[in-house]
């Protein structure tokens, strides 16, 4: 596979066979995030888990003590109240059955993440065809079908993130930005490890986390020595 100069300068710094305390493999993933714009820093773990049991699934929200540096757009469908509610909250976008009409018939995605009331989810169920592939579909697991529109709307402008087990058995999750410098970012790192950790299904055998990776938006990965567990 051919890579960039700088990427292949990257993969000379550091031995990509070996894993770092994660304050050291942080540093090396800041020094080698060489883009010019604010590179996102991405965290991928690996489970000894099978992802096709239903009793081995791992999904959860966090918000991450530093946010993701990224502000989220936020279309809340409800009514009456709540609406109004969601809208004092900051919410980009708020409304009710127009909302699913100008998706269905404009294919409108300008929101990062629709929230509902449980009232609601008929409505905006009879797009979930077009929701569903795009991971915009609301969900009670992810905290946004609730009757707490405003607390979801600002749990997201907070920097929520949500965290779940792909087909591969691997978590991937942003935890924020170059700019926010190591302290910063090993905070939300070590939060986020702690709640997969935490989540770690009743039915799970043998050794749950089996590596861990952190990587710029355009720089290598770099395995973590993570020793919780």
């Amino acid at each position: 596979m051919k890579v960039g100069k700088k990427y292949a300068d990257s993969l000379k710094s550091y031995d990509h066979a070996k894993a770092y305390d994660a304050g050291e493999a942080m540093n090396l993933v800041l020094a080698n995030a060489k883009a010019k714009f604010d590179e996102t820093v991405e965290l991928h773990i690996r489970l000894g888990i099978d992802p096709r049991q239903a009793d081995q699934q791992v999904r959860g929200v966090l918000v991450l003590p530093n946010g993701t540096g990224k502000t989220k757009k936020v279309l809340v469908v409800a009514k009456g109240e709540r609406a109004d509610a969601a809208q004092a909250a900051g919410a980009d976008f708020v409304g009710a059955e127009e909302m699913i009409q100008k998706i269905q018939t404009e294919n409108w995605f300008g929101f990062d993440v629709m929230i509902t009331t449980p009232d609601m989810m008929g409505v905006v169920g009879r797009i979930g065809r077009l929701l569903g592939p795009k991971g915009l579909m609301p969900n009670p697991k992810s905290g946004t079908v609730t009757m707490d529109v405003a607390k979801a709307v600002a749990e997201v402008k907070a920097g929520k993130v949500e965290y779940r087990l792909d087909k591969t058995a691997i978590i991937h999750c942003p935890i924020g930005k170059k700019s926010f410098g190591p302290e910063k970012l090993l905070e939300n790192f070590n939060a986020l490890m702690d709640a997969i950790v935490k989540a770690k299904p009743a039915a799970a055998k043998g050794q749950y986390i089996k590596s861990v990776t952190l990587a710029s938006t355009m720089g290598p990965g770099v395995k973590v020595a993570y020793t919780k567990m």
